[in-house]
């Protein structure tokens, strides 16, 4: 739990950190690669084509089996690595006062009534003097300044922020504030709208903090004269709660002296502690619910009383978590590290970037819960949305990146690049991964057609790709029995446990045309926009994502997953038409895989159904026997937790 070694010596050993984790990835991903390439191309004719075919899609499967090995041995050595914490269960203290804040959109009443609530709702799990809590709002994009309905709007979003101060005013006088910014216009997305987005929210409030960006906010609501006093932001996203005490936690964490922000001018970034810290962000189980989606995907919902530390590679080698948008962080440090340093309209995924040049820590042992997703559909509209925002930070891993806009609105300069080796690395794997769904179907359908080998050796490779890594960890979770467990236990537990992420590696598996047609839509969307047309790369919800999102039949998921079954036919007709020519066996191999993909539109649509509520039907004598044992579970606490017992219950009756 302590900071790493100072000076030259410290930076030394995290560059051999970095080595030693790099190296192992690198050289596991060139010997499978080798061996592939070596089992099918080692007698072919140099003049061949297909080994620069396969090259670039063979290293990025390798490096999709390599990494999560390389990850999952490193998280069998190394022990988790908590950050050191202040105790302030009983106060924040005056010098740590703390805003946190949710950046969102104000579009309707109902909206600001949801808002409202939940900050009600995160005020009274985490009650605390030096804690306050605000909205940093924008109006949705617009082709004017003002609409008709904005002042309304805004007028109803203050009454119900002064209400809720009203309401706690026994408390202090003022908890809550609203911070609203007026539309400007945009000349590269020709639409008036909130500076930056959400970026933009949070870089001119930081600047209000501290006395600068008066005219930013044109409404603000709230006591402004202590604004100047907070140290540390709290930012969250609007379906994110806070459960109880974990703002305590965090600022307990941030304050604490040997996870201070060090900023090194020369370096331009923060090199020792941290200007933000990353909690670990779960899935509610009202969320984990709605679908058999989301069950697959959220695993363990909820809180989790008895984990309070979970492995993270970054956190664990290098002493570095990696920033997703919903953490504390802070203001001073923050500013330093970021203001002025981002050219505009570029930057949709701002909180990589931002981590990288504000350091950011995991904190593992605090929860932040979220919604996900209930459909598929909606989550590849998420997913498209990041693999985006990935590509349009493909700059930051040159030598000089883009910098701010000069003053007199000449063209944006370039300055050198500050980010250190193992956050390049960070930029440099979110594209790789975004480039693995693409890299197997390349393998599948042109080693099928043209590879060289039998057919049936593209299908092994890809299916060992997915189903290696869930698989070897199952199967070492297996081996690692504690001594006190009874084999038979230990066989069931191991056994539900690996069908959650082998489940995963076959959904995979299933929807890969469909995946594949997402993260090459969204490649070459960002690759159009920042080098032709310089539009919509800060668009955050594009038009498809309505309609996406809206898909809900099993006609709808054909519409949109329309790929998969094209891609069937289109394989399935030219493997048997090569099955008297050459490859008479390919279309056998191709088999499993391509009926895979023909129901793959039946699957997506099954697991994003809605499951139905659970409703109790229950006769009157188990309503009797319900009410009766709440009576009794009342009346125990009643008479036996009082003043006379120190509020402690007996540990029977």
């Amino acid at each position: 739990g302590v900071r790493g070694v100072q000076g030259p010596a410290g930076h030394a050993s995290r560059h051999a950190r970095l080595t030693l984790y790099l190296g192992p990835t690198l050289a596991l991903t060139a010997a499978l690669a080798a061996a592939a390439g070596l089992a099918v191309f080692g007698d072919l004719d140099p003049r061949d084509w297909r080994p620069w075919f396969f090259a670039l899609p063979l290293v990025i499967a390798a490096s999709a089996l390599a990494v999560p090995l390389v990850n999952l041995a490193i998280t069998l050595v190394l022990p988790p690595r908590m950050l050191p914490r202040l105790d302030f269960s009983s106060g924040i203290p005056d010098d740590h006062r703390t805003m946190v804040v949710v950046p969102t959109l104000l579009s309707s009443r109902q909206d600001v009534d949801d808002l409202v609530e939940a900050m009600e709702i995160r005020y009274l799990g985490n009650r605390d003097p030096n804690l306050f809590f605000a909205l940093l709002t924008d109006f949705p994009d617009a082709p004017e300044e003002t609409l008709p309905g904005d002042e309304d709007l805004l007028a109803y979003a203050r009454a119900a922020i002064d209400a809720l101060n009203t309401s706690y005013r026994d408390d202090r006088s003022c908890i809550f504030y609203l911070f609203h910014r007026p539309r400007v216009w945009n000349p590269f997305e020709r639409v008036w709208m909130g500076y930056e987005r959400k970026r933009g929210k949070l870089e001119q409030f930081n600047a209000r903090l501290r006395g600068e960006a008066q005219t930013a906010f044109s409404q603000v609501v709230g006591d402004p004269s202590i604004l100047d006093s907070f140290q540390y932001v709290i930012t969250l996203d609007t379906d994110t709660q806070l459960p109880r005490d974990a703002a305590q936690a965090l600022v307990g964490n941030l304050a604490h002296p040997l996870n201070r922000p060090v900023y090194d001018a020369g370096k331009g970034r923060v090199v020792e502690g941290y200007a933000i810290l990353q909690p670990r962000v779960s899935i509610s189980l009202t969320s984990a619910g709605q679908s058999r989606f989301t069950k697959l995907f959220a695993g363990d919902s909820g809180l989790d009383p008895y984990t309070r530390e979970v492995s993270d590679v970054y956190q664990d080698v290098f002493g570095e978590g990696s920033f997703v948008g919903k953490g504390i962080y802070d203001v001073d440090a923050f500013r330093q590290a970021v203001d002025g340093r981002f050219p505009e309209n570029l930057i949709l995924s701002h909180d990589l970037l931002e981590s990288g040049y504000a350091r950011s820590g995991l904190v593992t042992d605090v929860d932040l819960i979220e919604e996900h997703p209930a459909s598929y559909a909606i989550e590849a509209s998420r997913r498209h949305r990041w693999i985006r925002g990935d590509w349009q930070l493909a700059g930051w891993l040159l030598p000089r990146v883009p910098g701010p806009a000069a003053p007199d609105g000449a063209k944006t300069r370039r300055q050198r690049n500050p980010l250190s080796s193992l956050s390049r690395w960070k930029l440099l794997d979110n594209l790789r991964r975004s480039l693995v769904a693409p890299s197997l179907l390349a393998l599948l359908a042109a080693g099928w057609l043209w590879g060289p080998g039998p057919a049936w050796f593209w299908t092994v490779l890809v299916v060992a790709v997915v189903l290696l890594p869930p698989l070897l960890s199952s199967l070492i979770e297996f081996a690692r029995k504690p001594e006190e467990r009874d084999w038979q236990v230990h066989l069931n537990l191991t056994g539900q446990a690996a069908v959650r992420p082998v489940s995963l590696a076959l959904l995979t598996l299933v929807l890969l045309p469909y995946d594949a047609l997402i993260s090459l839509d969204a490649i070459l969307r960002s690759g159009v926009r920042m080098l032709v047309t310089r539009r919509g790369l800060l668009l955050w919800h594009l038009p498809a994502y309505t309609t996406r999102n809206a898909r809900r039949t099993l006609a709808d998921f054909f519409v949109e997953m329309w790929i998969a079954p094209a891609l069937v036919l289109l394989l399935g007709g030219a493997l048997l038409s090569m099955a008297g020519a050459g490859r008479p066996m390919a279309w056998l191999a191709a088999a499993p895989i391509l009926l895979l993909w023909l129901v793959s539109p039946v699957v997506a649509w099954w697991i994003s159904r809605p499951l139905p509520a659970a409703a109790p039907d229950l006769t009157a004598d188990q309503r009797a026997f319900l009410r009766m044992s709440a009576r009794r579970t009342w009346r125990f606490f009643a008479d036996f937790v009082g003043p006379e017992d120190n509020w402690l219950p007996p540990d029977n009756f």
